[in-house]
């Protein structure tokens, strides 16, 4: 596999905020949204064989592991991996931009979709029957960074009853909207089944923004 880095770091933006984890960023992106914050995973990387891989996550005595990007599901072998991590018994999170079918993913996976708001300027590549695969337990993430957006996100949340599909995240995009404004939206309109975040790694590490 391509990977762009493996390291370890406490989690900042899903529903296991504050845990530590271990991260598995794969390399290349087919999307390329305005405020990406990571954007020396769209390309490039190291060639890692799946073994190497796993042995290092092994060495993670903790639980949870992550595989992001770029976009994981560009690879093929992501799959497999996420099948052998389970088999490590570690709690697995896989997050994706949503332009592509999650359902080849192995049951176990907690599938974390970040749904581009039309701000982003990537919304056209939303892979819609994604929403009819959701299970329990996975995670609808709308990084926000208007008014626009907002009213984007709850129009779609109220019309599809995601809340009932999956846990609902919003954030807001740091330099764009103030958190502080986007809970008073969410408090006016009585979003009750929406958990709003901050990227935690943000905050902890300014200038690293990984960890360690």
């Amino acid at each position: 596999m391509k990977l762009s880095e493996l390291y370890r770091s406490i989690q900042g933006e899903s529903g296991y905020a504050g845990w530590p984890c271990f991260f598995i960023r794969t390399a290349g992106c087919n999307l390329k949204c305005n405020y990406c914050d990571t954007p020396y995973a769209r390309e490039g990387g190291r060639d890692y064989s799946l073994k190497s891989i796993l042995r290092e996550a092994a060495r993670w005595r903790g639980r949870l592991v992550q595989v992001t990007g770029g976009e994981p599901l560009l690879q093929e072998d992501t799959v497999l991996l996420c099948r052998r991590l389970l088999e490590q018994e570690k709690l697995v999170l896989l997050e994706t931009n949503g332009s592509l079918d999650i359902g080849r993913l192995p049951r176990g996976v907690v599938r974390i979709i970040d749904l581009k708001c039309p701000d982003s300027g990537m919304s056209e590549h939303i892979h819609w029957p994604n929403l009819e695969l959701l299970r329990p337990g996975d995670e609808l993430k709308f990084v926000l960074s208007s008014r626009r957006d907002y009213l984007w996100a709850r129009r779609l949340i109220c019309e599809r009853g995601l809340a009932a599909k999956a846990q609902i995240l919003f954030s807001a995009v740091r330099g764009r909207l103030d958190p502080a404004l986007l809970a008073r939206w969410i408090l006016e309109d009585e979003l009750h089944q929406v958990r709003l975040q901050l990227q935690l790694h943000k905050y902890l590490w300014p200038d690293r923004e990984k960890g360690v």
